[in-house]
């Protein structure tokens, strides 16, 4: 492999739909990218021949791996009996530098557990976060939102390092130059909320200048998909539920959508005529388009991807861990936390409030 190509380890046998739509997702990120090279994971009799179907054996790096984490599986389970795993083995060639990102669409509290485990807390982070990409009426068509889920906890520090990690990612993922940040509370008024969320809110209000971004102050979770903020902040509880019901509410609403241009011989007309433009919606608000959950915090890049994922989620997945790769990321990250780390100790021992430091590179 050239010394230009990015390296992707892929966990290929993780999800919902089997390695065929992994490496199918695989080809079509080659298609567009070059100098994309994979190190693929998984059951070699499997992988060999659909790589080949694809045409892309040059590109990949096949390491056997005969056992598969389940959906099902308790990650504690993982931890003790996982090392013969795919999502193992995936992680492992981060850890050992041979990829930069990791993408797997297998079980998210496994893969949390095995990539905490194995590549390890960057220093000063307290608590890993699962970033995801959230449909909205910004012009990018998203926002970002951390923690979904890898931690149901998240105290005042912990909120801080979420809103700094979340601009190292809108930045460094995206080309935001200046995000706007938001804190997620039941109203936008500063007297509502929980104690550690007022205390955030003055922290992350504080720190907004030296680390140059727009902190919006509280919002709603109408302002979720809004074009008001660039970056949500919330604990994991509260993000995992926002998460999940917006997927049951779009599926809902889908479905909806599809029983009601069977009802009749004129709504059948109807859905001929609206197509185009429920084409382009679909499209719009299409999840598998921002399929990729980043776990933030850690030190080395990860991609969750959807476990129902087809080629197309696959495929943005991949995309993604290719935008973090070849930003630096993982070192701009690192960086970010360490400058507020360091800012924080000498606010402490000047007996001042804590506040965080940085500079817009990272």
């Amino acid at each position: 492999m050239g010394s230009s190509d990015t390296v992707i380890s892929i966990d290929a046998m993780g999800g919902d739909l089997g390695p065929a739509a992994v490496v199918s997702g695989m080809a079509k990120s080659a298609e567009k990218n070059p100098n994309l090279r994979y190190i693929v994971h998984g059951d070699e009799a499997q992988l060999k021949p659909l790589i080949a179907k694809r045409k892309i054996t040059d590109i990949c790096d096949i390491r056997h791996a005969s056992d598969v984490v389940t959906m099902h599986e308790k990650p504690s389970h993982v931890m003790r009996h996982g090392k013969g795993t795919s999502m193992w083995s995936a992680i492992e060639a981060v850890r050992a530098g041979d990829a930069t990102v990791c993408v797997s669409c297998g079980n998210t509290g496994a893969l949390m557990a095995v990539s905490m485990i194995r590549l390890r807390k960057v220093s000063g982070v307290n608590r890993p976060a699962i970033a995801c990409l959230w449909p909205s009426r910004n012009p990018s068509g998203f926002n970002v939102m951390l923690d979904v889920g890898a931690d149901i906890r998240a105290d005042q520090d912990d909120l801080l390092q979420y809103a700094l990690m979340g601009l190292s990612y809108a930045r460094n993922g995206f080309g935001i130059a200046r995000p706007r940040i938001g804190l997620l509370n039941v109203g936008t008024e500063e007297h509502k909320g929980r104690a550690e969320l007022k205390v955030a809110h003055e922290m992350i209000e504080a720190a907004a200048d030296s680390n140059d971004f727009d902190y919006v102050g509280f919002v709603e979770g109408g302002d979720i998909p809004s074009d008001r903020v660039d970056v949500i902040v919330t604990d994991g509880f509260t993000g995992n539920v926002a998460l999940k019901t917006a997927e049951g509410t779009a599926n809902l609403i889908s479905e909806g959508l599809r029983e009601a241009f069977k009802f009749s011989p004129l709504s059948r007309i109807a859905a001929l005529l609206a197509y185009p433009s429920l084409r382009r919606l679909r499209k719009r608000i299409d999840p598998r388009r921002v399929n990729g959950g980043v776990f933030l915090g850690l030190n080395g890049t990860v991609v969750k991807s959807h476990g129902s994922a087809d080629a197309t989620g696959v495929s943005a997945a991949i995309k993604l861990a290719v935008q973090l790769a070849q930003s630096g990321f993982g070192e701009k990250l690192a960086a970010r936390v360490a400058s507020a780390s360091e800012a924080g100790q000498v606010a402490d021992t000047a007996g001042e409030p804590q506040t965080a430091g940085g500079t817009n590179s990272t």
